[in-house]
């Protein structure tokens, strides 16, 4: 389980087809720190060590994952969010995340808003879906590539996410562009809930 909140944006250092699955090197400050078999989100997906050096560890998606996220476009160089595993012991900064993605977007818009930024993402309405909680609403939170976030504008099929400085710095948001594919959990409570209401409704 995640809170959302980025410890580090990292640097994929190798890329390795494994037959459908692709394995995937990191660099990052506290490899050092991590433990075979630890769960860490990588862009909201969580994805397990299987092998770790001082300065770089591996992990592998497999291809459910790679077709449900953005992890099969990576290349060597890119920039990924990562946070590890939170201690049930301490606040939760962000909301309840699982690391395991929905859903992909795409980036329709980046707005500057003297020293902020409005990020707008679009994705595939499904009137079926939604109905189970996969959709966002307006102040809920939603998670775009392993950061928790506050929805604004919310719709159908688009919503729009307000970015402060420290984030837009500290993570690969910096990075995005109007066409960059991201990743998106909706939210896990909403989700419940939609569930529930559809069982009463029946």
């Amino acid at each position: 389980m995640f809170s959302g909140i980025v410890e580090e944006a990292a640097t994929v250092v190798a890329v390795e087809p494994d037959r459908g699955n692709v394995r995937l090197t990191l660099q990052c400050s506290f490899a050092d720190e991590l433990k075979i078999d630890q769960s860490i989100s990588h862009n909201g997906v969580c994805l397990t060590v299987v092998e770790k050096t001082r300065e770089a560890y591996t992990v592998t998606a497999v291809r459910e994952t790679l077709e449900r996220s953005n992890l099969g476009l990576l290349q060597v160089g890119d920039r990924v969010n990562l946070e590890r595993s939170m201690s049930m012991n301490g606040r939760l900064d962000g909301h309840l995340v699982q690391g395991h993605v929905d859903r992909t977007a795409v980036c329709t818009d980046v707005r500057e808003a003297d020293g902020s930024w409005y990020y707008s993402f679009a994705y595939d309405f499904d009137r079926r879906e939604a109905l189970q909680g996969y959709m966002t609403v307006e102040k809920g939170s939603v998670c775009v590539n392993g950061v928790s976030l506050t929805v604004c504008n919310s719709r159908n099929d688009c919503f729009d996410v307000a970015i402060i400085p420290y984030t837009h710095d500290h993570t690969n948001f910096g990075l995005i562009r109007k066409g960059t594919v991201v990743n998106l959990e909706f939210d896990i409570i909403g989700k419940y809930i939609s569930r529930r209401m559809a069982f009463v409704d029946e």
